[in-house]
C-alpha cells in the first residue's frame, strides 16, 4: 500500500488520459501498472483539459481523486 504522504506534482499534456493509481500498490506512482487486479479497486481516469503541471494525491485519501486536495495533511 502507498506510503506516500504529499502530493506528486506531474506535467500532463492536453486531451491525454491517464490513470491514477487508487490502490497503492503500484511501482510507477502516481500512475497505474496494473497491481490492483484482484483488489476490487480500479484506477481513475483523468483528461488533461490542458498543458499544466497537475498535483495528483498520493496518500490515496483524497476526497477529489485523482487530484490532492490537502487530506495528506490531516493524516
Amino acid at each position: 500500500m502507498s506510503e506516500i504522504r504529499h502530493p506528486m506534482p506531474m506535467e500532463v499534456e492536453q486531451d491525454k488520459t491517464y490513470h491514477w493509481c487508487a490502490c497503492g500498490r503500484s511501482a510507477r506512482q502516481p500512475f497505474c501498472d496494473g497491481s490492483h487486479q484482484g483488489t476490487g479497486i480500479t484506477p481513475v481516469a483523468y483528461t488533461a483539459p490542458r498543458d499544466k503541471i497537475v498535483f495528483f494525491c498520493g496518500c490515496k485519501k483524497t476526497h477529489d481523486a485523482p487530484l490532492c486536495d490537502g487530506t495528506h495533511k490531516s493524516l
